[in-house]
């Protein structure tokens, strides 16, 4: 009963108002915030992740300007043109240059003269050995009869066998005096020979090397002369010499048709064919060395001239000659939609179909003759997923 009897009064709910916590409610608000924020980023990246995704991934390529050689190049390479056929030429004695009849561009002959030395001293010694053999020419004729006389006297024991050996010796010593007149006279006349500068073939002089009144040696023995007096090519042998890396050396073969362009004259083409591929690589430069020559050229082509050389596909004829360049797009750039032949460009990562009026085919490349200006990028490799209107992401 005790209990029955104890103060209820401490048992009431207090309800006064309760302590504030300062900063609690902003603490709510950033974290609330932040969620938000969370929620939103995923969302988002949800959202244009999945959009990226459904892009369909292309690649462009460059509608351009090129000659049908181009089109069907598989291979270009830069290299000079260059003589097969020269020669520095020089004289075979040493002296003074009192004759030169050739100047730059003149056209020679073989053997032809072109140059003349001072030649007084062997002039001189050509007239003295012509001199010795007459001498020993007029001597010839007596021991002859001397040794013939002494044979008849010795079968009458009118001489000694010893007469006639002299005779028939000094007979010997004679002819063989003669000889060496004649060796001399020979002599004489090759160094007169070698005073005179022949061309040794037809060709054409590129550069004067020497002038009237300068000392000419071979091989420029001494420091105020000069070896060669021209220089000289056969501008039949004209070839371009072109260097072709090793990677792409297995693109060429013998007498494949290449176009040439002369960097002097670049609106203007000349057929070739791979007339050598030097069989030894460069080691300082990894290339190897390919000779194209030319099928047909004109005065315009000179030696050292810098040139291009487009090597043709193998199926290539070259019956191209000297077209205005095309407008062309890969094949594989080109699709047909309802009967029509279109490409598709790309404007705000979408597809968009461009009608075209195609023309020649130069291999792997197709001319087109409306719809495309040069420069415009279209998308390469076509496929059934490329629509107008689809949603593309360039590579």
């Amino acid at each position: 009963m005790e209990n029955k009897n104890t103060d209820l009064s401490s048992l009431k709910i207090d309800r006064s108002e309760k302590k504030h916590i300062p900063g609690s409610g902003k603490k709510i608000t950033i974290i609330a915030s932040v969620i938000v924020f969370l929620v939103l980023l995923y969302w988002g990246y949800s959202f244009t992740g999945s959009y990226f995704n459904s892009a369909v991934e292309v690649k462009l390529t460059t509608a351009i300007l090129q000659t049908p050689s181009q089109a069907n190049a598989v291979l270009t390479a830069s290299g000079y043109v260059v003589a097969q056929r020269k020669a520095a030429v020089a004289s075979k004695g040493t002296g003074r240059l009192i004759y030169l009849g050739v100047v730059e561009g003149d056209k020679v002959k073989k053997d032809e003269i072109i140059a003349r030395l001072e030649d007084n001293d062997v002039e001189a010694q050509l007239a003295e050995a012509k001199a010795n053999l007459e001498f020993q020419q007029a001597g010839l004729k007596d021991a002859e009869n001397t040794f013939h006389r002494e044979k008849e006297l010795l079968k009458t024991r009118s001489a000694s066998q010893s007469d006639v050996d002299a005779a028939e010796a000094n007979y010997k010593k004679v002819l063989a005096s003669i000889d060496v007149a004649k060796a001399n006279v020979q002599a004489a006349e090759v160094a007169i020979e070698n005073t005179i500068i022949r061309a040794p073939f037809d060709g054409t002089v590129l550069t004067k090397n020497a002038d009237v009144g300068e000392i000419v040696a071979p091989l420029a023995a001494g420091v105020n002369s000069r070896a060669a007096v021209v220089t000289i090519a056969d501008m039949k042998s004209l070839q371009v010499e072109a260097d072709v890396s090793e990677s792409n050396i297995e693109r060429i073969i013998p007498d494949q048709n290449c176009e040439i362009i002369l960097d002097a004259y670049p609106n203007h083409n000349y057929p070739g064919y791979v007339a050598k591929i030097v069989p030894t690589a460069d080691r300082t430069k990894a290339t190897v060395m390919v000779k194209v020559g030319f099928k047909d050229y004109d005065k315009r082509v000179l030696p050292e001239m810098s040139a291009k050389v487009i090597f043709l596909s193998r199926s290539s004829n070259q019956n191209t000659g000297n077209q205005q360049p095309a407008l062309v797009v890969p094949n594989t750039a080109i699709a047909e939609r309802n009967g029509k032949q279109v490409v598709f460009t790309v404007k705000n990562n979408t597809a968009v179909e461009v009608p075209i009026t195609s023309g020649r085919q130069f291999d792997s490349f197709v001319e087109i003759k409306s719809g495309l200006n040069n420069g415009d990028q279209v998308i390469d490799n076509i496929t059934d997923k490329i629509k107008d209107g689809e949603k593309v992401k360039i590579q």
